[in-house]
């Protein structure tokens, strides 16, 4: 637990320092390398080693957030695709058909899912800037504060098993717990923000949005947990200490992120 907080105490200033102080094109950067990250500890849960392609996958993955940043370019989307299955085609041939079809298509899933639903959070990052103030940091704060009341709620309620066979700790209690704390931490992000920024806040959508952002995010922690348990891995890393790795971390993220994308353009809860 020390070393959980302490990993807070840096990481979540950090954060903040990239979403509102440093010029906008570090937010795209900071997705790029925890993609990059991210991706690199799906692989290597999948046994996905070979280095070259591996290392296709990971250039593709950073390469994704600074391809939302410039506007999402279908002509660069192509490209950047055509190139990188050529190259690992290339690669698989020579490898004699020791690397496996399955291993490869694992890698450039994770690849695509990882770091553009994360790229949510730059997009979000380039509205204008009061709505961007209000927006950016909810599709991270939101699975954060679900994940901590899931844990707590558990950790002190929960009798009944949520998904044994995925996540042996996880409860429905627990669960509720994290409903619940989506549903406060949207309220209260909510009114915090309208005192700083003095933009128009919609607490009715600010509560849908607690409610399905946190069902979503325990749905993608559950995901990762899947793949975890298929895999026989306690943790994606240890780059986190008391955490595990960055898709120990920012699993939920990677679902919450587009849905929170898609409700403030359906549902706006910020004008």
């Amino acid at each position: 637990m020390k070393n959980r907080i302490l990993v807070a105490c840096v990481g979540v200033p950090l954060i903040l320092v990239v979403l509102f102080v440093l010029p906008k094109p570090f937010t795209p950067t900071m997705i790029a390398i925890l993609a990059a990250v991210g991706t690199y500890e799906a692989m290597h849960a999948i046994g996905m080693n070979h280095p070259r392609i591996a290392l296709y996958t990971a250039v593709l993955a950073i390469a994704i957030p600074f391809w939302v940043y410039a506007g999402e370019s279908r002509a660069a989307a192509l490209t950047a695709l055509l190139i990188y299955l050529i190259l690992v085609f290339v690669e698989a041939a020579a490898s004699g058909r020791r690397v496996k079809i399955e291993r490869v298509g694992g890698a450039f899933f994770f690849a695509l899912l990882i770091s553009y639903g994360l790229s949510s959070v730059v997009r979000m990052g380039m509205l204008e800037d009061e709505l961007r103030t209000a927006c950016v940091l909810l599709p991270i704060a939101l699975p954060f504060v679900v994940d901590a009341a899931a844990m707590l709620t558990g950790k002190y309620l929960g009798r009944h098993k949520l998904a044994p066979k995925l996540s042996p700790k996880k409860t429905v209690e627990g669960s509720v717990g994290g409903l619940v704390g989506g549903v406060v931490i949207c309220l209260l992000y909510g009114l915090v923000f309208q005192k700083i920024t003095g933009v128009t806040v919609n607490y009715y959508f600010l509560a849908v949005y607690g409610i399905l952002g946190a069902v979503i995010s325990q749905v993608g922690d559950l995901f990762f947990s899947y793949i975890k348990r298929t895999r026989d891995i306690k943790d994606f890393g240890h780059l986190l200490p008391g955490h595990g790795g960055v898709l120990d971390r920012f699993d939920s993220v990677i679902f919450c992120a587009p849905l929170i994308e898609i409700l403030m353009t359906w549902i706006p809860a910020f004008k």
